[in-house]
């Protein structure tokens, strides 16, 4: 079955756009993947899902360890190995032909732990690289140039509020190391969208976590934008027509600006899932003439808590979550538009 993720940007008018793509070989699908390019394959690992039963009828979510590999060219995917642990909800870089993973989560806790996985002569390596900081999860991150900053998160499972820590590491210096960085403004923020554009690091809505009365986290849905250039600081931008929490990330950004695709906008909150109708489908584009977001088209379906990736000309998501506790196994393709 090849379900294209129908999109079309610039009008809001909806077109096929890259049929091709294989859905990910597995009858649910995940939320919470790594996902990046090595030697021009696209790799998929990790992530949750609810294989059983889903959340209100009793079902648990389960951790995966796999690693799927879709070569160039190729309709089928490959079963190409297993990450250190079951793990997902961490971020994902692409850097010199490999899948950078940083943090994410299991059942039990979080990590801080950090891995360069490469695809090569069809065949899986993996190896360490320095960790994080501290433990943390549904945070956000982007590469610019040889280095690669990340933001936010939360540092436990059972956490009330949400991380503004940023870190970055160079992957070009001779021993690469994280270096902790000015606090973004404001609150903390969880599930935040990242973009590099205009040699700045974006840190874009997200979910901020207060203690409610019960003691359990309740969240608070954002919808500001801030940019971080080296040397200068932090700035606050235009902020967000509505929030666009988890969308996925990096957000693609060309000279046209930044495409933040669909996102959860909160307004669902307390919806039972089973009657959630899904997320958003308006994708938003950041006017950089005029400092503002537009609506600029609509996909068909909006994944969240999933990666986006640049492969060659266009940016690549493996399926992700549609509603609460349900997943997607369809893979979705976007060309920006020129």
């Amino acid at each position: 079955m090849k379900i294209p993720w129908i999109i079309l940007l610039a009008t809001p008018i909806l077109a096929a756009d890259d049929p091709q793509l294989p859905p990910l070989p597995d009858r649910e699908g995940f939320a919470g993947s790594f996902s990046g390019i090595s030697h021009g394959a696209w790799i998929v690992a990790g992530g949750a899902n609810f294989p059983d039963k889903k959340p209100w009828e009793g079902g648990t979510k389960v951790w995966h360890d796999h690693v799927f590999v879709l070569e160039p060219n190729s309709s089928e995917w490959k079963t190409a190995g297993k990450l250190p642990r079951m793990m997902g909800y961490g971020v994902s870089a692409t850097h010199e032909r490999s899948l950078i993973i940083v943090g994410g989560a299991d059942a039990g806790k979080h990590f801080a732990e950090a891995y360069r996985i490469e695809w090569i002569d069809g065949k899986l390596k993996c190896r360490e690289l320095p960790k994080l900081p501290k433990p943390l999860a549904y945070a956000c991150g982007a590469m610019m140039g040889n280095t690669l900053y990340v933001g936010g998160g939360q540092e436990k499972p059972e956490s009330t509020s949400t991380s503004n820590a940023v870190y970055r590491i160079d992957f070009a210096a001779a021993s690469p190391k994280w270096e902790t960085l000015e606090d973004c403004p404001k609150q903390g923020r969880m599930l935040a969208v990242s973009a590099a554009f205009n040699g700045k690091f974006w840190m874009v809505s997200g979910v901020d976590l207060t203690a409610g009365k019960d003691g359990k986290p309740v969240r608070k849905y954002l919808d500001d934008a801030y940019s971080y250039t080296p040397g200068t600081g932090w700035k606050r931008q235009a902020d967000l027509p509505r929030s666009a929490a988890a969308a996925p990330s990096p957000a693609p950004a060309t000279d046209r600006g930044i495409f933040i695709l669909g996102g959860d906008d909160g307004s669902q909150v307390g919806t039972p899932p089973e009657r959630h109708r899904g997320f958003p489908t308006t994708v938003l584009q950041y006017d950089v003439l005029h400092d503002r977001w537009i609506e600029a088209g609509k996909i068909a379906n909006c994944f969240v808590t999933t990666p986006c990736v640049p492969w060659g000309n266009r940016w690549v998501v493996p399926g992700g979550e549609v509603r609460p506790g349900v997943r997607s196994p369809l893979t979705a393709s976007f060309t920006p538009p020129k």
